[in-house]
This record gives structure tokens, C-alpha cells and sequence, in this order.
């Protein structure tokens, strides 16, 4: 009876964390065009489009389009990160996540600037906000 106990507890928290997972999972395109699912229920609810690189001086600035696909409010939050020719992270710590929020099928375009010259591309990430 001990060990069904102990199977069921372990059971139980193991689809805790599977279901904590959830939240940090989202959508994200790059500039190349380039795009990954890492929450297929979210990416039905929003999507992301419109990935563009403008020049700005010797600065890229990158904009996106992200949209509600839910007829209810969405917050969300964003992320611009930057990579260099070489696919490497330029200044990783210095991009933060910013919170949005879309009403019903809403359309809201954002945007970033390189943190500094040797950016080449850019990736936009959008997950799920939730308040602790």
C-alpha cells in the first residue's frame, strides 16, 4: 500500500512539472525566416509574422508583427535576440523580456535595436505571461 502511495505521489508531481513547462514555451521566428513551435496550444492562440531587418546608422533595427488569434486578452511577453554572422548570441544579457498585451485578435507591431554593430540577424521569441 506504501509503494502504490509513493508511485501515485511520484506520478503526480511528475505531470506538476510537465505542466510548469508549458509556461515558459512559446513561438519564435528569425529574420531569416526561420521558426520553431515549442507550445503548439499557444502558437493557436498567436502568431508572429512580419520578421524585418531595417538599417539605422551602423545599427539593425528588427521588427515583427505579432498577432491574437483568440477572440479573449492574451499577456504575453517578447524577446528580441540578436546574433552576429557567425550565429553567436551578441550580448545575451542584455536583452530582457517585455510584456504585451493583445485583445481580442489584435495586432501589435514591436521592435528592437541591435545592442551594436556586428548584429547581422535577428530572432523574436513570444511566450505566455503569468503573474506568480
Amino acid at each position: 500500500m506504501k509503494k502504490g502511495m509513493t508511485l501515485m505521489l511520484a506520478a503526480v508531481l511528475a505531470m506538476g512539472v510537465a505542466g510548469c513547462a508549458k509556461h515558459t514555451a512559446g513561438v519564435s521566428v528569425a529574420s531569416s525566416g526561420e521558426s520553431r513551435v515549442d507550445n503548439a496550444t499557444f502558437s493557436r492562440e498567436v502568431s508572429v509574422s512580419d520578421v524585418r531587418l531595417i538599417g539605422s546608422g551602423d545599427l539593425l533595427k528588427g521588427s515583427a508583427l505579432i498577432s491574437s488569434k483568440v477572440s479573449t486578452d492574451l499577456r504575453l511577453q517578447y524577446k528580441f535576440s540578436w546574433y552576429d554572422a557567425q550565429g553567436l548570441l551578441v550580448e545575451a544579457e542584455g536583452q530582457s523580456w517585455q510584456s504585451l498585451k493583445l485583445h481580442g485578435m489584435q495586432q501589435q507591431q514591436v521592435s528592437s535595436v541591435a545592442p551594436n554593430s556586428s548584429a547581422s540577424r535577428v530572432e523574436i521569441y513570444v511566450r505566455k505571461a503569468f503573474s506568480n
